[in-house]
């Protein structure tokens, strides 16, 4: 593992667009961790807090949720792309968010902490679900928005190892051994 690594890394190359594929993925998050947010009442005291009505707190939301995606692309790179362990990765990755971001601007900066009881329960379950959720949708989005050499968007040929490499059309056939001896 370690050397595949070091040959290839988990650096993004020149054709991917995970900071893309990151703002996209947390859109798509955003909207079903918006609804547990509604659900659980979670954007009524920031907004009255901040002075604005909900929809102004959801929109603020969904854009806040957006540049946590492009954080998560930038940050994981091709590594958030594994199909069976990035549900983790963006489930770590949005607890890391909540507790880095929502816990110190809503709880800990203000005189008084804005969130309390279910509120502050909704706010953690909806950082927990768009995590989850971006984490699930990242690849696939990132493997759509994943450029080929000829500048294409998607045109992988979903090939993978060693023939992945070669583009069998340029290849020549070897002579047979028969027609080599005479």
């Amino acid at each position: 593992m370690l050397r595949m690594l070091q040959a290839h890394g988990l650096d993004a190359g020149p054709t991917q667009r995970p900071l893309l594929a990151g703002a996209m993925g947390g859109v798509i998050a955003a909207v079903p961790a918006l609804l547990v947010l509604a659900g659980f009442q979670a954007l009524d005291a920031p907004a009255r807090a901040a002075g604005t009505s909900v929809v102004v707190a959801g929109l603020t939301f969904i854009g806040l949720m957006v540049l946590g995606g492009i954080l998560y692309g930038g940050l994981f790179q091709r590594a958030a792309n594994d199909r069976r362990g990035g549900w983790l990765f963006g489930l770590a990755f949005g607890f890391v968010l909540w507790m880095l971001g929502s816990v110190p601007l809503l709880q800990w900066l203000p005189d008084e902490p804005i969130l309390r009881g279910y509120p502050a329960a909704g706010l953690l379950l909806a950082q927990l679900l768009w995590g989850l959720i971006l984490g699930v949708v990242f690849p696939p989005v990132h493997r759509r928005l994943h450029a080929g050499l000829d500048g294409q968007a998607g045109s992988g040929t979903g090939i993978t190892g060693p023939e992945a490499v070669v583009q069998t059309q340029m290849l020549r056939s070897l002579p047979s051994p028969r027609n080599a001896s005479s």
